[in-house]
């Protein structure tokens, strides 16, 4: 069972955590100081034009400007005045009020990437009001569903200016469903639009909705069965949400509260820990090692302890395939995107090569975000790249050490006073100094005074210069300072202990960093007007519904909508529908004639059917198989109709079958008719109204009840063999 858990019990953090079972398969953590800025909407001004970058730099109301390639301007933005010399040739100018929409957010030291083709992302749309080439169908939507959404997107409302995508959850909703989730998102245009306009830039337009209400957006599928939330006032805010855009999912939601986290509950917070971690162990024993570089992240296998296989080639292979499985997980849990260099253990053989690059394209494929993989190198390395839907959890939750600044390694004791020992001398040999003063930690320091004594005392008498230690507790390797004297005129004959440095008390950088202003967008808290329609199965569109519009006319579909809407679980295939269609509107002859290549009669009085005659083919089906049943063998003038090329050939002379063989062979021909429909639908439907045509599953469930019921009239049925051997070839 998969469930959605929502930890909002501090205030400090709230964690949304997708689970199976109790297997955690995605997180999502987000920190209130920090809140998400992507997909926000902002009305900036253009401070800097660039034309060697091909961008421009917009203020938009953040400490660092944003970054707007030229490629991302709208032509609405651009104007024909080519008489500035800073124009460029997307001809936009500095001083220029422009709506941007944050692509990507700040990072190091990077400011935002902008664009002015704005997205807007409903529950089942997302669209684009500027750019009206842009548009589409999910890529994760495959197969027949692609056409037949292509055919409802045309059904849609669009104007002309504004492109369209739909999203993955849109795949199986009716027209109607779709075009309330497009008037929503055209009506919250029109509100950014509007609201662009009352104040002058910066300012925040729109803001993109909390981890709440994205989770409960971008995650919430049909294959989630519950939705568990720890915090009353989280609860209604989620309730409200699925009130308005998803009624049909508001009975899954529920809050929790027993005494036990929730997260506890569930086994999830170590699985949690393990996404702060460097290495990550696997079920054999091995282990994935995850480094971040300036340019990439390195992930090594390593096989451990793993020594299940019977051979190093078998353990390779295990331990690659647990590792391709992993990795997926690991990169959805830490939110972790650029490019990505993972080292396989060596594999000598190509197809195990090959089944762990399609073991890892497979993990990858529930993931949201875009992906490229390349193939295992001949040195055993992959290359991927993954997008970055938002900061990772280590650029949310973490900060850099101060110790090592980010590298994660430090010199030793000996190697940093060896250093320090070269440049006191450097700066002692420089013109006009007295004095060297080296503040040191305090292990650097007494490695110096004892071990080097001799070589301070040496440098000392050569150069003529003081040099004085002095030990600090505040300072840790590898961090020292040296300071140089030129004259000691003027200055104070303090004794060296006192000339200690006292510890710069420092704050820590979320301390010196005061309470972020919370930005007010000018639209908040936007919801639709009117809730999500229920989807209407009767008039919902569906491919076999099509089919046999098509195929029989607008009429005839109608009056079969309800009965076909009962057993629309227990349908056929459509190519077999359209079989049987055919073979109803034969006449009945045909379905008796056991003969193939049958010649027409010569009398063209025959050849020509009588109004009566038509109108006795067009007939409920029922009546039809109940004529065949109680006269198998009557005379038809009608023309017979060819045997149909996948039709089974009848039985020959049926009549002349003794009773015993024909009522063991009755009950044969009925244990083969009842294994197709029940294998073709589960739920047969045999209600029907009298004057409407009936689906094949309930006229054949009504024929078997009164073939049970008479059995005479069981056996007489045996002789029209065509209804049964058309059942059987299903």
């Amino acid at each position: 069972m998969k469930r959605m858990l929502i930890n909002a019990t501090q205030p400090e953090e709230l964690r949304v955590a997708l689970v199976d079972g109790q297997k955690l398969y995605d997180f999502d953590i987000e920190v209130p100081s920090k809140e998400q800025k992507k997909s926000n909407i902002y009305k900036g001004i253009i401070t800097r034009v660039e034309p060697s970058l091909e961008a421009a730099f917009v203020n938009y109301g953040a400490e660092k400007h944003g970054f707007l390639p030229f490629k991302e301007i709208a032509p609405e933005y651009r104007s024909g005045d080519g008489d500035d010399s800073k124009s460029t040739k997307a001809n936009i100018r500095e001083g220029q009020e422009i709506v941007v929409q944050i692509e990507k957010e700040e990072r190091g030291n990077k400011g935002a990437a902008l664009t002015t083709y704005v997205s807007l992302a409903g529950t089942y749309l997302v669209l684009m009001p500027n750019n009206p080439k842009a548009g589409g169908i999910s890529r994760r939507i495959e197969g027949d569903n692609r056409s037949e959404l292509r055919e409802t997107m045309s059904a849609l409302e669009i104007p002309d200016s504004m492109g369209l995508i739909i999203r993955t959850a849109g795949s199986d909703k009716s027209a109607e469903e779709l075009q309330w989730d497009l008037n929503y998102l055209l009506q919250l245009w029109e509100a950014i639009e509007r609201s662009s306009h009352e104040q002058t830039a910066p300012f925040l337009i729109f803001q993109e909705s909390n981890v709440i209400i994205r989770a409960l957006r971008d995650h919430l599928r049909g294959d989630i069965d519950e939705i568990l939330i720890d915090q009353e006032g989280a609860f209604k805010l989620a309730s409200n949400f699925l009130k308005q855009v998803m009624p049909h999912n508001l009975s899954k939601a529920k809050l929790y509260q027993d005494s036990v986290p929730l997260f506890s509950r569930y086994q999830i917070e170590t699985q949690i820990e393990m996404a702060y971690k460097r290495e990550v162990s696997l079920p054999s024993g091995g282990s994935i090692v995850i480094d971040h570089t300036e340019a990439l992240t390195s992930i090594d296998i390593n096989s451990a302890r793993a020594t299940k296989g019977s051979d190093i080639e078998e353990t390779a292979l295990n331990t690659n395939l647990e590792a391709a499985d992993e990795i997926a997980r690991q990169l959805r849990l830490r939110d972790l995107g650029g490019l990505f260099v993972i080292d396989f253990i060596d594999m000598m053989s190509n197809k195990n090569q090959r089944e762990v690059e399609n073991r890892l394209r497979d993990a990858l494929k529930i993931d949201r975000a875009r992906i490229q993989t390349g193939r295992i190198s001949r040195f055993g390395l992959m290359e991927m790249s993954r997008q970055r839907l938002r900061p990772s959890l280590g650029d949310s939750t973490q900060l850099t050490c101060p110790r090592c600044k980010g590298q994660g390694t430090i010199r030793n004791v000996e190697s940093v006073t060896l250093a320090v020992l070269r440049l006191i001398e450097e700066e002692a040999m420089k013109k006009g100094t007295e004095r060297v003063i080296a503040h040191l930690p305090i292990d650097c320091a007494t490695f110096l005074l004892n071990e080097k004594r001799s070589a301070i005392q040496e440098l000392e008498t050569r150069l003529q210069v003081s040099v004085v230690v002095l030990p600090s507790k505040h300072i840790e390797t590898p961090a020292y300072d040296i300071e140089r004297i030129k004259s000691l005129e003027g200055m104070e004959d303090k004794p060296s202990h006192l000339q200690i440095k006292e510890d710069d008390i420092s704050v820590p950088e979320f301390a010196k960093q005061s309470a972020p202003k919370a930005e007010k967008a000018a639209v908040k808290e936007f919801l639709p007007d009117a809730p999500a329609p229920v989807q209407n199965k009767k008039t919902s569109t569906s491919l076999i519904q099509r089919f046999w519009q098509r195929l029989i006319g607008q009429s005839k579909t109608a009056e079969k909508a309800e009965p076909a809407e009962k057993s629309s679980e227990s349908r056929p295939k459509s190519s077999r529908n359209n079989r049987r269609d055919r073979d109803r509107d034969r006449p009945s002859g045909s379905r008796n004639n056991p003969r193939r290549g049958n010649k027409r009669p010569s009398n063209p009085a025959q050849n020509t059917e009588s109004p009566a005659s038509n109108a006795e083919n067009t007939q409920p089906p029922t009546e039809t198989v109940e004529n065949n049943e109680t006269q198998p063998n009557k005379p038809n003038g009608d023309r017979p109709a060819r045997r149909g090329r996948n039709r089974r050939r009848g039985p020959r002379n049926a009549g002349d079958r003794k009773p015993e063989q024909s009522t063991g062979e009755n009950g044969a021909g009925q244990e083969r008719a009842d294994a197709a429909p029940v294998a073709a639908s589960p739920t047969p439907v045999a209600q029907t109204s009298e004057s409407q045509p009936r689906p094949y599953n309930s006229e054949f469930a009504e024929r078997k009840q009164r073939a049970e019921a008479e059995p005479q009239v069981a056996r007489q049925s045996e002789n029209a063999p065509a209804p049964v051997s058309s059942v059987s070839e299903d």
